[in-house]
């Protein structure tokens, strides 16, 4: 199936420069859900070349389906920017102009790694007042990552800070200086798995695994070459901020270091946690320990689905998500 659609500038709350994309689908007869992207991907993370993708399945069964492009989108100019940044201005200001577009007085949004952790820091600040439903993957309240990930944070993050101000993956395709061609004989002679060799920069600027986003036997072909051309610039600002919440096992502030789960969250929406059993980025215990917090506020109300086979982004880019866990999410928005 082929995907149009239109491009909505909007300002976030501090007028940095965003887009909504709009899934142009003939007379929709649900409201808006809205998706949200992680670090250093695009909008158009949710729209790989699969059979049926999320978009897709979204809009057949009725949703009008929206898509942010947040400040740490590869299509918006490089900037660097933190968890709190994003939280108190672009997902309060993208929220609002599609309500505002679409007349709907509340909207649902599924949410992804680090978008999905600073919309939950939007929402536990009382920000996000007409999302009444969210679908999170791989990660939310509570970041735990593999050991080496925190060795890597740790230790090799302040060395990489002195020479870099991004890191990129595009690397694997064009290093245009030696600071960068140094990287990519590094992920080379480090990574051996039958990836790409920007899949490879994926793996080694985000996690632990041999690939760390995603499982090989879930991903096709096509999927494959596709992911070389969706990831670029990611802020080593960034890195700083979450390696500051995995010391802590919490979000926390960028600030002054507050604990976002030190309160209820101030929101009344009802949270669905998907994570991978076989995530190597962020482990799937992640989203137990954020599930458990929720548990805790309100018993029954939240849901929490963890999937044997799938990783980090193959929950919506693998060959059988359609299958497996799609389904998944488009029953719980119709729960509401």
């Amino acid at each position: 199936m082929k995907s149009r659609f239109d491009t909505i500038e909007f300002d976030a709350l501090d007028g940095f420069k965003c887009n909504l994309k709009h899934f142009i689908s003939p007379n929709p007869t649900k409201g808006p859900v809205l998706l949200v992207h992680g670090a250093g991907v695009s909008s158009n993370i949710f729209n790989p070349p699969t059979h049926k993708n999320i978009i897709h399945m979204l809009s057949e069964a009725g949703y009008d389906v929206w898509l942010e492009n947040w400040r740490g989108s590869i299509l918006l100019e490089p900037n660097e920017w933190d968890l709190d940044l994003v939280a108190k201005n672009d997902h309060p200001a993208a929220v609002q102009k599609v309500v505002e577009l679409t007349g709907s007085e509340e909207i649902k949004a599924i949410i992804h790694c680090q978008g999905s952790t600073s919309f939950m820091i939007s929402a536990a600040m009382g920000l996000l007042p007409q999302v009444n439903l969210i679908i999170s993957n791989a990660v939310s309240l509570h970041p735990v990552v593999p050991r080496f990930s925190a060795f890597k944070l740790n230790m090799f993050l302040p060395f990489v800070g002195k020479f870099f101000n991004y890191l990129n993956p595009q690397w694997g395709l064009d290093a245009p200086d030696f600071k960068s061609k140094v990287i990519k004989k590094i992920v080379k002679a480090t990574h051996w798995e039958a990836d790409t060799t920007v899949g490879k920069l994926v793996s080694f600027t985000y996690g632990s695994g041999f690939p760390a986003l995603w499982e090989l036997e879930n991903l096709d072909e096509k999927t494959m070459d596709w992911i070389q051309y969706e990831f670029a610039h990611v802020p080593i600002s960034f890195f700083k901020h979450i390696r500051s919440c995995v010391k802590q096992g919490v979000l926390v502030s960028s600030g002054n270091g507050t604990q976002y789960d030190a309160n209820p969250l101030k929101t009344d929406a009802r949270i669905v946690l998907f994570g991978g059993v076989k995530n190597k980025c962020f482990l799937p215990e992640s989203q137990e320990r954020t599930f458990e917090y929720l548990e805790n506020q309100k018993q029954g109300f939240h849901k929490l689905y963890l999937m044997d086979e799938y990783s980090h982004l193959d929950i919506f880019f693998g060959k059988n998500a359609h299958k497996d866990v799609f389904p998944l999410m488009i029953k719980e928005l119709d729960l509401g």
